[in-house]
């Protein structure tokens, strides 16, 4: 069962108050595992129903089959299938800069330098409107997004 981690920011209440911080779930998992612990992330929240294209799915070693496949189309008809939003869409961490917010952020930590996860966490946090799920080694991930995560 994923860990629930409450952020540690509150927003204030009234007109100017900051966007809330998403909440931050991490599943512990292998770097070997970490793509399977986010497919069965990204399952049962669809389960729940989740709309697909309010998932972004994010790896920061191996790119995830799908996007390895949708690039074999090329860039343009990848990126028009992110655009059109109605799907769950899978990048690797070095796309993430180009990538849309979307209400819930899923983070393969599947290998990847430390520097490509030092990246890719905050920049997920960032596009991430209401939850960061988080799949990979905890003291990885909590030395990255702080102890307090």
């Amino acid at each position: 069962m994923p860990a629930q981690r409450a952020s540690h920011t509150a927003a204030k209440p009234g007109p100017s108050a900051p966007a809330a911080t998403p909440q931050i779930q991490l599943i512990p998992a292998s770097a070997e595992g970490a793509l399977d612990a986010a497919e069965e992330a990204v399952d049962l929240l669809l389960e729940s129903g989740r709309a697909p294209g309010d998932v972004l799915v994010i790896t920061t070693g191996e790119s995830h089959p799908w996007a390895a496949h949708e690039l074999s189309f090329g860039e343009a008809a990848y990126w028009a299938q992110h655009d059109a939003g109605d799907d769950v869409f899978y990048a690797d961490a070095s796309a993430v800069g180009r990538a849309a917010a979307r209400p819930v952020v899923v983070v393969a930590v599947n290998g990847g330098t430390g520097s490509v996860t030092a990246q890719a966490l905050p920049q997920a946090l960032g596009r991430a409107g209401a939850l960061l799920i988080v799949c990979g080694d905890p003291q990885t991930i909590n030395s990255v997004l702080g102890a307090g995560v």
